[in-house]
């Protein structure tokens, strides 16, 4: 099978162009998935040395690698748990590798082990424009589907990837610039980003900066570098709130940058005097500090499923001799707010990576 510009006829040449399509959003075609799945699991048949459940064929064991960027962060907890969970109901297995610091050299090797080694597929963040592209080629061109999950590359150029599975990183960037132009009057805004030029996060930025120059607020925006590392973001969010003490927001575009801007928050009683914060994602003490009044909102990209959603479109890719499978898949924006952070904290699941048992979550009342 081809890939994108491979000079054959495959099912990357099909796909339409993947930018356009996801900005339509694909949340519909997600939760029809995962209806299915619901319902092929109560079947309850058992197949296969590999396995499968409800009507699926009998399947090898399919090996499907994730490529991740920051293999041990813990945002990345819940997306682990969908694979898991992904993996119980169709009989697969899979492999975590990458990097733990955003090496992508690291992260290229790994792809080049998992096409060597003939994984069954490949899930790879995209947080680099170009370095991957030689090998999801390379792995298309083996017969290898790949996707793409939670960076997709340069918002300029399209890669040889089948589908993403991830947020509309510049437009939820976008979002959160507008909601900072609706909470800050005017004044100096640090954006914090734990790894700048990487394509997990960069849009985001990239967006909250267009957001807000195209507002006209009188508002002077500064970029902050954090690292790759939870007690290195805080630090140095520290560092830099001692030398600018007149900030009037504080804004992080990562999970472990969010949560460095929540404690330095509270470290210094800055809601209390008026300046304002909000970041990413839903590591449980960016919830607790939301919940105590320190931070203004944090977003939701639904990390779940984005281990989840991969397993089952290589799966399907699989299983169909290409025919479906691959599918852009918008997991979305959610702003979470004090008004909205209690039904998180009152609950406790593998959906949110805060709880390995298997339950169903009952929702506040």
């Amino acid at each position: 099978m081809g890939g994108r510009g491979s000079g054959t006829v495959g099912f990357g040449d099909l796909r339409l162009g993947r930018r356009q399509f996801l900005a339509g959003g694909a949340l519909a075609s997600a939760g029809l998935l995962l209806a299915g799945c619901r319902q092929e699991a109560q079947q309850a048949s058992q197949g296969g040395s590999g396995g499968s459940g409800g009507n699926f064929p009998d399947t090898p064991e399919y090996n499907f690698v994730f490529v991740n960027h920051v293999t041990t962060n813990p945002f990345f907890v819940p997306t682990q748990y969908g694979i898991e969970d992904a993996e119980a109901l169709l009989g697969t297995k899979s492999q975590w590798t990458g990097s733990e610091t955003s090496v992508v050299r690291e992260m290229v090797g790994a792809m080049d082990s998992a096409i060597s080694g003939n994984a069954d597929g490949i899930a790879v963040s995209i947080v680099d424009p170009e370095a991957f592209n030689d090998p999801i080629q390379r792995a298309l061109d083996q017969d290898i589907p790949v996707i793409a999950y939670n960076a997709d590359g340069a918002a300029d150029q399209e890669n040889p990837a089948l589908a993403y599975v991830g947020q509309d990183l510049f437009q939820s960037g976008v979002e959160m610039g507008n909601r900072i132009v609706d909470i800050v009057d005017e004044g100096l805004v640090a954006l914090f980003i734990a790894t700048p030029g990487q394509l997990n996060i960069q849009p985001r930025i990239d967006g909250a900066r267009q957001a807000i120059e195209d507002s006209g607020a009188n508002i002077e925006i500064q970029q902050v570098t954090t690292g790759a590392e939870l007690p290195e973001e805080r630090s140095r969010i520290e560092a830099w709130y001692n030398g600018h003490q007149d900030v009037a927001g504080m804004f992080a575009v990562d999970a472990g940058s969010t949560q460095g801007v929540a404690q330095v928050m509270e470290q210094f009683g800055l809601a209390e005097q008026g300046v304002r914060a909000g970041g990413y994602d839903l590591l449980p003490e960016i919830l607790k500090l939301m919940k105590a009044g320190h931070i203004d909102f944090t977003i939701d990209q639904q990390p779940y499923l984005q281990g989840f959603l991969p397993i089952m479109q290589l799966y399907l890719y699989k299983i169909s001799g290409g025919v479906t499978g691959p599918a852009e898949t918008n997991t979305g924006l959610i702003f979470v707010t004090p008004d909205t952070v209690d039904r998180y904290l009152q609950t406790e699941s593998r959906f949110e990576g805060d709880s390995e048992q298997q339950k169903i979550v009952e929702a506040p009342a």
